[in-house]
C-alpha cells in the first residue's frame, strides 16, 4: 500500500482530479477509480444486464411455441 507521503507526490506530479463517488484523488485520464473502482461515465462501465423478466417471458414464449408445433 502506499503511503500518505508517495500519495501526495504523486499528486504533485501528475493532473489529478477527485473521483466523482468517494472524492478522492486519482489519475485524470482513469477509465475506472482504483480505490471505488466505480467507472468514471457510463461509455466505459460494463454493460447492464437484462431484467430477469426478460429472460422469462422469452423462455415462455419459445416454451408456447414449442408445445403449438408438437401439439
Amino acid at each position: 500500500m502506499r503511503d500518505r507521503d508517495d500519495e501526495e507526490d504523486w499528486d504533485e506530479e501528475e493532473d489529478t482530479i477527485s473521483c466523482p463517488y468517494c472524492q478522492r484523488t486519482i489519475h485524470e485520464d482513469s477509465v475506472r477509480c482504483p480505490h471505488c473502482e466505480q467507472y468514471l461515465s457510463t461509455e466505459d462501465s460494463s454493460p447492464a444486464r437484462k431484467p430477469w423478466w426478460i429472460l422469462v417471458g422469452a423462455l415462455l414464449c419459445l416454451y408456447a411455441v414449442y408445445r403449438w408445433i408438437v401439439g
